[in-house]
């Protein structure tokens, strides 16, 4: 009984200071973000490139739609339902890729501009890059824990991992909710 209970705070010490790493990683990730986003609005002022409307609004309503599936695994995994937390994780990764499809194999290929024609066209293609990288980084990591999954790595006891790919996630999503107006629907077209 002993041991048992040792294990469990070993668990709970080690998950604790990964929430405190996870978190310190988030904050400095955010920097990046957020000195693109201040890079845009310094070099942009009140313009924006012109781009497809449907494609920007449709990339932003499929990772939307990811966090929420993203958010129905994490759920059921902390309940113990793990045909819905497989489910929501398959669903996420769809729906990751399906965007990453629509920004590098869409946005990118039909954009009136490349990378290299003037600083909004670097700062554009830095932007989705970077956080397009990021959703590249986010479904491998939910890759690796769909498999631990199917493998019963998980339990409503132990789902650290799980947790750790719901804040990455959910943060892509948020990057995306200030890049989006930010590229998409803020300043007159160029």
């Amino acid at each position: 009984m002993a041991t048992q209970s040792k294990v469990l705070n070993d668990y709970l010490y080690k998950t604790h200071n990964n929430r405190i790493g996870l978190w310190l990683f988030i904050i400095s990730d955010a920097f990046l973000f957020g000195g693109l986003l201040v890079t845009r609005f310094y070099l942009f002022g009140g313009q924006r490139p012109h781009l497809d409307q449907a494609v920007g609004l449709g990339v932003t309503a499929i990772l939307l739609l990811s966090s929420f599936f993203m958010n129905r695994a994490e759920t059921a995994i902390i309940h113990g339902d793990r045909k819905t937390f497989m489910r929501g994780i398959l669903l996420t990764i769809l729906l990751g890729t399906l965007f990453l499809i629509g920004v590098v194999g869409v946005e990118w290929q039909i954009a009136p501009f490349r990378p290299g024609d003037s600083a909004m066209a670097s700062v554009f293609y830095a932007m989705t890059g970077f956080h397009a990288l990021h959703v590249l980084t986010g479904l491998i990591f939910l890759v690796i824990i769909y498999n631990h999954g199917r493998k019963g790595m998980y339990s409503k006891e132990r789902h650290f991992p799980v947790e750790a790919a719901a804040v990455y996630w959910h943060f892509v999503d948020v990057v995306w909710i200030f890049f989006y107006p930010a590229l998409y629907l803020m300043g007159t077209v160029v």
